[in-house]
């Protein structure tokens, strides 16, 4: 029985990150470690990202399947492509799928929701939320609105600078706060 709460303890402080740049960017993964650190809670983080890549890609890939079902992670943080989204219905059945296997290996899927260029602004946003809320409402998987968060935070602190150089990638602030986002929802629980 120790074991058994040992190794259920174990489990609850594990994270695996599924994505592309937008989720390796300035180590994203470890700084959210940091901060469930600082709010108390010890977190080993994983990462699957390949830059340019969807859910799609991750679906076809063995090792992402593998890694869902015997690394033993509380939960799984899933990343989508973002500029540009690719088909909408691929991402959805794609999506679909990784989160069947996180909810049949015990974990909890999260939807990491991203931000639109900044080329786009934040009209563009619209159609990136409704993409993850339609499939949040969809499967009842939680969701972490970056993107959504992203725009609140450009009007309060105009002068801080979101985008990293290229207008598409997050700049350290804005990798904090992707960071910062997806701590809340996955500290709640």
């Amino acid at each position: 029985m120790e074991d058994e709460i040992k190794n259920n303890m174990e489990k609850a402080r594990k994270v695996l990150f599924i994505g592309n740049s937008h989720t390796y960017y300035n180590d994203m993964p470890r700084i959210f470690a940091d901060i469930c650190r600082e709010r108390r809670t010890e977190v080993e983080v994983a990462m699957l990202a390949h830059g340019g890549m969807g859910w799609d890609f991750h679906v076809k890939e063995p090792e992402v399947k593998f890694n869902i079902f015997y690394g033993g992670y509380d939960a799984v943080v899933l990343q989508h492509v973002a500029h540009p989204m690719g088909d909408l219905e691929v991402m959805a059945e794609s999506g679909k799928k990784l989160i069947e296997w996180v909810r049949m290996a015990g974990a909890r899927p999260i939807l990491y929701m991203t931000w639109t260029a900044k080329k786009d602004g934040e009209a563009a946003q619209k159609q990136m939320s409704d993409a993850y809320l339609n499939l949040q409402k969809e499967t009842g998987c939680e969701l972490a609105p970056v993107g959504e968060n992203w725009w609140k935070y450009h009007k309060e602190h105009p002068d801080k600078e979101l985008y990293a150089a290229d207008g598409q990638h997050a700049s350290k602030t804005g990798s904090y706060l992707a960071a910062q986002t997806i701590a809340e929802v996955y500290l709640k629980k």
